[in-house]
């Protein structure tokens, strides 16, 4: 019979490879197992993530800009204006300071940057969490944005290599070559590129250029004061421009004298004199249409790609002259009889050199030049033409003419009192500025294709009609132009081509015989003394010229000489409506007169 089986107790479980009867060991607690899957797929996590941040990275660097190139980047030549004594009228481009190492800066302005911009800039690597922190709390208990969160290694990757773009790329970029400056340069030297090439605001790049811009001093030599400024610009260069806002300058210049004294770089008291000495030297004078003229002329002479300095011919005395009492007359008498823009121009008659230009009543509100680009009917002012065609043909200022009613066509001119003199001289009948005397007069020297001609020979370039109404200037010319053909009847008969820059003179041809010029100055004299044009006179000077208007007012002018000085102004609207009763002898007078007595 077979054995029955042993009974096993309960508490014993044979462990199967031993087969001994000894106890099972314990099995893994549910935790243990959950911690050791958990550190598995961490570990394979972080590979992955790691994988990724250097996909990443290769992905952003693939175009990353080469920083050693980047050192030497390629910026707008500048051009730099100045009026003919030397001073500084205009500034284009980039202007760009002498390049000066760490020590050669006023020892302030290093501090000052430094204090402001990036107090820990000496102790971090590039990267500064603990000051972005600070800024953000100072920021927030300020209640406006006082500091920065970035470096000065940072600001200084983003102005040599990169855009102010606010996307991840160029953040991610801006790290990457924010720890490359980190490695490749010394403290000292990152501030140097700093201080050197950071823009500042009015197109200077770099502490140096800044501080002749704003306070015409060298780097070198900026006081304390100075420096708090200067320090507060690259924040944002147009809002705390001195010249646009001093009072956001000096808002800005009293922050960064806290953040000096906060630092220890200076003390309280210290800091309250700085503040008390604060003063921006006044702008210069900004002709602006006349900057923009000459620097149009200046490709001419310029070598490519390098910065210039030119001389021009411009007289800051006579420009501020010319924009004062423009201006006076546009917000006085101007405003009363509907008169909203006008034009000035100040030229010597034996050279053409241009010493003032006034394009319009504000280059701010309106930078178009109406000295130069605006073409409009010139009236009367167009009358020398054809006198001189007249005089050119064998006639003389003593010759007669008839003013009397004349018909051609369906056209018959008359003048605006149409009142008749009968026979008068040509002297007369210019002093007087007699229509049908002028339409006679060019019907008997040749007709309108003559006088054109004549008018070519002195300068005007501009298409004009072919037929009699040009006696009357019913063509369309420009000021600077129209004002530069006069120079032939007060220089000895020489046509002159006006110019701004120093180098470009153009050489006087002769075009006129002096002794017709001297008729020409002769019967030009007796607009102003015996005819429309009496408003425009100079005690003690001889003043010749000749007035203009155009149908219904809409266009006033005078242009005339003074001293060897060619002065000419046109008044009128940009949208072609009439004025109120201005004709050219009367506020173009006046205004000539007003610049007249001032300029030498």
């Amino acid at each position: 019979m077979p054995r029955p089986a042993p009974t096993v107790p309960s508490f014993y479980s044979p462990h199967p490879a031993s087969g001994l009867g000894l106890p099972a060991p314990a099995v893994p607690s549910r935790k243990r197992r959950v911690f050791f899957r958990l550190l598995r797929w961490g570990f394979i996590a972080s590979a992955w993530l790691t994988l990724a941040a250097a996909a990443m990275v290769l992905w952003y660097a693939r175009d990353l800009p080469r920083p050693e190139t980047a050192l030497d980047a390629v910026r707008r030549p500048s051009l730099t204006l100045q009026d003919r004594s030397g001073h500084i009228v205009a500034t284009f481009g980039d202007l760009v300071g002498e390049p000066l190492r760490l020590k050669e800066f006023s020892p302030v302005l290093p501090m000052a940057v430094v204090a402001v911009e990036d107090r820990r800039f000496w102790h971090h690597g590039g990267l500064d969490p603990i000051g972005l922190l600070r800024a953000a709390w100072v920021n927030i208990t300020s209640g406006r944005v006082v500091q920065g969160g970035s470096t000065l290694t940072q600001q200084v990757a983003k102005t040599l290599f990169l855009t102010n773009a606010r996307t991840t790329k160029r953040k991610v970029q801006e790290l990457l070559l924010t720890l490359w400056l980190e490695r490749h340069f010394s403290k000292a030297e990152i501030l140097e590129i700093y201080l050197n090439r950071v823009y500042l605001g009015s197109g200077a790049w770099g502490m140096d250029a800044a501080a002749k811009t704003y306070f015409g001093v060298s780097v070198r030599r900026v006081t304390l004061a100075q420096a708090a400024v200067l320090a507060g610009l690259p924040r944002a260069p147009s809002r705390f421009n001195p010249r646009a806002n001093p009072d956001a300058a000096l808002a800005r210049a009293k922050d960064v004298l806290a953040a000096m004294v906060t630092a220890g770089a200076i003390g309280a008291e210290e800091a309250q004199q700085a503040a008390a000495q604060i003063v921006f030297p006044p702008s210069p004078a900004a002709p602006g249409w006349f900057a923009d003229w000459v620097a149009e002329q200046s490709g001419a002479v310029l070598a490519p790609d390098a910065d210039a300095v030119l001389r021009t011919t411009l007289d800051n005395r006579d420009q501020a002259v010319a924009e004062n009492r423009m201006a006076a007359l546009l917000n006085g008498p101007g405003a009363a009889a509907q008169v909203s823009e006008g034009a000035i121009v100040i030229l010597d008659a034996a050279t053409g050199a241009v010493r003032a230009m006034v394009g319009g009543r504000n280059f701010g509100a309106s930078p178009f030049n109406r000295a130069v680009l605006a073409r409009r009917q010139p009236g009367s002012a167009f009358k020398p033409f054809v006198w001189l065609t007249a005089l050119e043909a064998g006639m003389t200022p003593d010759d007669t003419v008839l003013d009397g009613p004349i018909r051609i066509g369906p056209w018959s001119p008359a003048d605006s009192n149409h009142r008749y003199l009968g026979k008068i001289t040509l002297e007369v009948a210019l002093a007087q500025s007699v229509n049908t005397a002028a339409v006679r007069i060019l019907l008997h020297s040749g007709g309108a294709r003559a006088v054109a001609a004549t008018a070519a020979r002195l300068g005007i370039a501009d298409r004009l009609p072919m037929d009699a109404s040009l006696a009357l200037g019913t063509g369309e010319v420009g000021l600077l132009e129209l004002t530069a053909a006069y120079a032939p009847f007060f220089n000895g008969g020489y046509r002159v081509v006006p110019y701004g820059l120093d180098r470009m003179p153009h050489r006087p041809e002769p075009v006129i015989d002096p002794a017709v010029a001297r008729m020409m100055a002769r019967m030009l004299g007796a607009v102003v003394s015996d005819g429309t044009g009496r408003a425009a006179a100079v005690p003690g000077r001889v003043v010749a010229g000749k007035t203009g208007t155009t149908q219904n007012s809409k266009d006033a002018w005078f242009i005339g000489a003074v001293n060897g000085t060619l002065i000419g102004i046109w008044l009128g609207n940009d949208d072609n409506q009439p004025m109120k009763g201005v004709m050219g002898g009367g506020l173009p007078a006046h205004l000539f007169h007003d610049i007249a007595m001032s300029v030498e």
